[in-house]
């Protein structure tokens, strides 16, 4: 589908790369791909326990005895899918493309960050570019707490310089970013038996998108309104129904789009004025969202009668009840950078095992001020525990410190405003990139994050601009020939 894209090397390897399934915690072929692609060129190779893969390359003619650069982006995909039946483990992507932009067919992309990867590939792999010694640098699990970032052994790399390429907007040098957490909590609940009409109420058709880069936007998330929707119509509407799940989310750096409870009603219970009311609060909340996510759908379906494991009412109330509870979304502006979300938290994926009577919620913490986001984490633990639920928080990653000096920004800067008549933005955003860690193991590294434009990463909705990639990797294989 590719092929007749611009640069070819670039997309040749991003095609590639898309018929590998490597969603985070599946990414086992795509990271001995990476190594039998150094291989096959002799290039070295380093493939560490935590599946992080390094590449060295020599410099080019009159470029070997110069400082090296570290080339860096992650290997792994915030895989989701729009429809049920795609296994996202087992199935390649399907991209697709109109010549100005590459989607996959009902799937996220995975340009974050598979570009990256097609990129530092595209450059490994040419015998015409200028340009000092290389570290490329693929790492693992970034989206899932950027594990394969902190187990990375730095001692490995000689570079000072590091050019990320996982950012989603061309024309910008990223100079710091947020750090952040997942937070997680466990919500054990006493099952009972109760007969009557199941139905099935779905929150959809909202826009999702990266916890990050949207969150500012005030997106609506499907688990906080699902829970939010079973409130109203058990306090405020009196509604008779038992709890028998809640589910929704693929990823907790992603804003869930869709959210589905099942519910248990009493048999003579009369569909057409249930439907009335959750219409009715439906109706409320899109006004709300009006102009944010106008595309809110509320669905109630009934499906059957019989006799179903359901949640006791003391559980129900306590489960809605923590989601309600929980903060959810933006926390805090940056005093520092108009615009700038400094303190955000997502609630990403919400499960519910009925074999083991456990509901779970995962949030993406995000904060570019340390104390906050300890907090804000803080203040989820205490809630949490108010309702009995165990909490733990996993991936903890550093911020990205903005440096008032930057040698190698100045030179980017140099390159682009040559290339393209005006100056590049300098920006920090709230999103994390790996530069934290790096920063923290190389002393002295001097980094800047750059990429092609993108849009709804982490969504079915993904996708990549042709054109920028073009420009992205000439403006890369540019500021190698100048540094």
């Amino acid at each position: 589908m590719l092929e007749t894209l611009e640069p070819k090397a670039v997309w040749g390897f991003f095609e590639e790369l898309c018929s590998i399934p490597h969603g985070s915690g599946n990414l086992e072929q795509i990271s001995d791909h990476l190594v039998r692609f150094a291989k096959e060129r002799h290039l070295e190779v380093i493939q560490d326990e935590a599946r992080n893969v390094i590449i060295k390359k020599k410099g080019s003619k009159g470029y070997e005895d110069k400082p090296p650069v570290i080339l860096q982006g992650h290997m792994d995909m915030v895989a989701v899918s729009s429809d049920p039946a795609i296994d996202m483990k087992t199935t390649p992507l399907r991209v697709m493309t109109d010549g100005e932009w590459v989607w996959a067919d009902k799937t996220s992309l995975g340009g974050d960050d598979g570009v990256a990867v097609a990129i530092c590939m595209a450059i490994l792999d040419a015998d015409d570019l200028a340009h000092p010694p290389l570290e490329v640098v693929i790492t693992t699990e970034e989206e899932t707490g950027m594990d394969g970032a902190r187990a990375l052994d730095a001692a490995v790399l000689r570079g000072k310089r590091l050019i990320n390429i996982d950012s989603e907007e061309e024309g910008t040098l990223l100079a710091g970013c947020a750090g952040g957490a997942r937070f997680h909590a466990r919500f054990m609940y006493e099952r009972v038996k109760r007969s009557g009409r199941r139905a099935s109420l779905t929150v959809t058709g909202l826009l999702g998108g990266h916890s990050g880069v949207m969150i500012g936007e005030e997106r609506g998330n499907a688990n906080v309104l699902l829970a939010r929707i079973l409130y109203e119509l058990y306090r405020k509407e009196k509604a008779d129904f038992s709890l028998i799940s809640m589910n929704g989310g693929e990823a907790d750096n992603a804003i869930p789009s869709e959210a589905k409870a099942l519910l248990i009603v009493p048999s003579d219970t009369g569909e057409a004025e249930l439907q009335k009311t959750v219409g009715k609060i439906e109706k409320e909340i899109a006004a709300e969202l009006s102009g944010k996510d106008p595309g809110l759908k509320v669905i109630l379906t009934m499906d059957g009668t019989g006799t179903f494991d359901c949640f006791d009412e003391s559980s129900m109330k306590h489960a809605i009840k923590l989601i309600c509870s929980l903060p959810d979304g933006v926390e805090a502006m940056s005093a520092e950078v108009k615009g700038l979300v400094e303190t955000s938290l997502n609630l990403g994926v919400l499960r519910t095992d009925t074999e083991r009577n456990m509901m779970t919620l995962a949030y993406a913490v995000r904060s570019s001020v340390a104390s906050a986001k300890d907090h804000l984490l803080d203040r989820l633990r205490m809630i949490a525990k108010s309702v009995g639920a165990v909490t733990e928080v996993t991936g903890d990653y550093p911020g990205w410190r903005y440096l008032a000096e930057s040698p190698l920004r100045d030179v980017m800067k140099k390159v682009y405003t040559g290339l393209y008549g005006k100056e590049p933005r300098i920006e920090a955003i709230h999103a994390g990139v790996e530069c934290g860690f790096f920063a923290e193991k190389i002393e002295g590294l001097d980094c800047v994050s750059i990429g092609p434009d993108m849009e709804d990463i982490h969504s079915a909705r993904e996708r990549l601009n042709v054109p920028s990639t073009k420009r992205t990797y000439e403006y890369i294989c540019a500021v190698l020939q100048a540094l």
